[in-house]
């Protein structure tokens, strides 16, 4: 009898098994339709012709993309600094933290819109969403695997995994499929149809405020902010997709005269208090130099150069720039009209026009926030 039982159980659970592998999420189908209808005001989405979107591949990739035990020590995900909440950034640090407490030196980008983006990371080391995730998988600082062959190893012995390779590419987990498994779910984090987009492409004329619509003639006529982030005629991605010396990069790297002053810490919400600065250097590291896209290229005309990003739900992605020194729209704002190298001389606007301006950045985040963040963490 109780070989029986034992035998029931096993059954039963193999055809639970059985049963979850076959179905696919309801979100990971609407996810899949939004890629083929993107929201107003984005353009169509090209998807590798080796790697079309499925549902399958969505939910895998949306699992792989919050799996901590995918790190050399099992803390880390991808999530963890591209947070749903956050604006798949992270506004709680101007440069994340990865493995063991380990800090990086750039600023976690958002994953809004990443589907456009022909190279990826601030400085465009890859252009491809199927291979930029081996950076971070292997980068001592972030996820700290020592090899792809252990990250591999690592997926295949995990039991939820198995079977789930097989149902959405045919075959067992490989470094080409766990990379076009992320990329699927990261193509589906598309927002737009703002309030810009409802007034420029939606002909709805009370859309935008009077303010905002002055900032947008701010931002295409004397700040020449759209020289670089590009508005089209029938959509916006805000990314000329090419590497510009704002001048942050020279101002982080200029050496500054010890400051002795106590730090000011946040313990918790609302309490601060003043420590010695010794005391937080002492477990804090140094700042960290950087060249820009110069590290990618070796050639000196790309010192302190850095992608030009996409602007849609920029007001959800603080803090800005690739070191995340600047942390609110008005700041951005006023480093530009100050002028901050040659190429980029004083923009000589009056507080109401830098208001403005804000304001017209603030109108372009995407109505299905809240759905995007659920389907995260559904």
């Amino acid at each position: 009898m109780r070989f029986r039982q034992i035998s029931l159980v096993l059954i039963t659970t193999c055809l639970l098994a059985n049963a979850g592998l076959a179905e696919t999420p309801d979100w990971s189908k609407r996810a899949l339709q939004r890629i083929a209808n993107p929201p107003l005001g984005l353009p169509a989405v090209l998807e590798p012709k080796d790697n079309p979107a499925t549902a399958e591949k969505i939910a895998l990739g949306r699992k792989l993309f919050f799996d901590r035990r995918l790190s050399s020590n099992g803390t880390m995900s991808c999530a963890m600094c591209h947070i749903p909440e956050q604006g798949f950034g992270n506004y709680e640090l101007a440069t994340p933290i990865g493995v063991e407490g380990r800090s990086l030196k750039r600023n976690a980008p958002t994953i809004f819109n990443v589907a456009y983006h022909r190279t990826m990371f601030h400085d465009g080391r890859d252009n491809a969403l199927e291979t930029q995730i081996y950076g971070p998988f292997l980068a001592t600082a972030e996820m700290a695997n020592p090899s792809v062959g252990w990250l591999l190893q690592t997926i295949s012995g995990l039991e939820d995994y198995w079977g789930l390779f097989e149902k959405a590419f045919g075959g067992p987990v490989n470094a080409k499929n766990l990379g076009e498994a992320i990329a699927s779910y990261q193509r589906t984090v598309l927002s737009a149809n703002s309030p810009f987009d409802k007034w420029q492409y939606g002909n709805q004329k009370a859309a935008l405020s009077a303010v905002a619509i002055k900032g947008l003639k701010l931002f295409k006529g004397k700040a020449g902010c759209a020289r670089c982030h590009i508005i089209k005629k029938d959509s916006a991605i805000f990314t000329d997709h090419k590497f510009h010396n704002t001048g942050i990069g020279v101002k982080g790297d200029i050496e500054k005269p010890a400051d002795k002053s106590p730090v000011v810490v946040e313990i918790s919400p609302g309490i601060t208090v003043p420590l010695p600065r010794s005391s937080v250097d002492a477990v804090g590291e140094g700042h960290q130099k950087d060249l820009g896209r110069m590290e990618v290229t070796d050639r000196p005309t790309d010192l302190y150069r850095f992608k030009t990003p996409i602007l849609r739900n920029v007001a959800l992605t603080a803090p800005y720039m690739h070191d995340g020194s600047l942390t609110t729209l008005a700041q951005v704002v006023a480093f530009y009209n100050e002028g901050p190298t040659n190429a980029l001389p004083p923009l000589h606007l009056n507080q109401t026009e830098q208001a403005a301006l804000v304001e017209f950045l603030q109108s372009l985040t995407g109505d299905n926030i809240a759905e995007l963040v659920e389907e995260a963490r559904n």
